[in-house]
């Protein structure tokens, strides 16, 4: 079938090539993120392929549809930034990777714990200029440590297996408990007990109308003094604005950040020969005790793999007719 990969990085296009000659797509690759702007390059296109910083509102979907699109088939698991009212209305039908590598981001995010906790960012930048004093980097025991972890889905049950082998005790929130994990030593919490008593706070849920800002003022303020702070889910679960209060009034003791609240025109480029025009990203960044990175979770030889396998699936089964079980649609 022949499709258009809109905001295409070289990080992926060799994925996607490779995992396509088991299907024998007929793919085309632009740079520029799908929006309201560049919607018209799908012309001719009866499919496109969208990111996870593309913007699919209505204007967009509209557009994609006079273009003569029929579906749009998303390479990430977060559908988040798609209008599904607009393209149900529409007849756009909707794909997405559901899951590429749980192991990939639940590892980043411990990642991101271990090199907060033991200040490996700073002392890397330390050894280069030739100082070799240890003043400042004491870090803590995570043995022993609460670890709180905040849904335990796929990526959730991961992450909550590395704390407990780093001997940490483990408390979780979410809908549904897993068995399971409580079979291994999980213990599940009502959010506000979660908040209490964890030293350390990991969010691997997905971003909805009932998610966005979970962790506000409100929910900061019940925090131990110290906590760190993990978030690889979506950047909108933290109200960024109580963060930075937070950090400024050293309540929190640390946090690891994969994701960001406005990263839709940041994340994804290099944007070094230009001025930061965030100024609550900026801000963020002068903090000691706070680690970004641009949205790496998932980038792993083995969860890139995956998601091209899955989205070239979904489009081989659009073709052909077939149920798509990986459809997104209004509920």
């Amino acid at each position: 079938m022949k499709f258009l990969m809109f905001d295409t990085h070289r990080f992926e296009r060799q994925s996607f090539e490779l995992a396509n000659r088991d299907f024998g797509h007929d793919l085309h690759f632009v740079e520029p993120r799908l929006t309201e702007e560049t919607a018209v390059l799908a012309k001719g296109f009866p499919a496109v392929c969208a990111f996870a910083n593309d913007r699919l509102n209505r204007t967009t979907l509209e557009d994609l549809k006079n273009c003569g699109v029929e579906l749009v088939a998303l390479r990430s698991a977060g559908f988040n930034h798609v209008d599904l009212s607009a393209a149900k209305e529409l007849g756009l039908r909707v794909v997405r990777v559901p899951e590429y590598s749980p192991y990939s981001v639940a590892e980043h995010a411990t990642c991101l714990l271990l090199s907060l906790d033991r200040k490996v960012h700073r002392a890397y930048n330390r050894v280069r200029e030739m100082n070799f004093s240890l003043d400042g980097l004491v870090g803590f025991d995570l043995h022993g440590k609460t670890v709180g972890v905040i849904g335990t889905g796929k990526i959730g049950r991961v992450f909550c297996q590395i704390m407990l082998g780093f001997g940490c005790q483990v408390v979780a929130y979410d809908l549904k408990k897993d068995a399971d994990l409580e079979k291994k030593g999980v213990t599940y919490l009502e959010l506000n007990n979660l908040f209490q008593t964890s030293d350390v706070i990991s969010l691997h849920i997905p971003l909805n109308a009932e998610t966005k800002h979970l962790v506000d003022a409100a929910a900061i303020s019940q925090m131990k003094k110290g906590v760190v702070l993990i978030n690889t889910g979506r950047g909108a679960l933290i109200d960024t604005k109580a963060l930075i209060q937070a950090l400024k009034a050293e309540h929190l003791g640390g946090a690891g950040l994969d994701v960001y609240e406005e990263e839709e025109k940041i994340f994804f480029q290099d944007l070094s020969e230009h001025i930061l025009q965030d100024d609550q990203l900026a801000r963020l960044l002068t903090f000691p005790n706070v680690l970004i990175t641009s949205h790496q979770g998932f980038l792993t030889r083995e969860a890139l793999a995956n998601i091209a396998h899955t989205t070239l699936n979904n489009i081989a089964d659009y073709e052909a007719g077939r149920p798509l079980v990986n459809e997104v649609a209004v509920t």
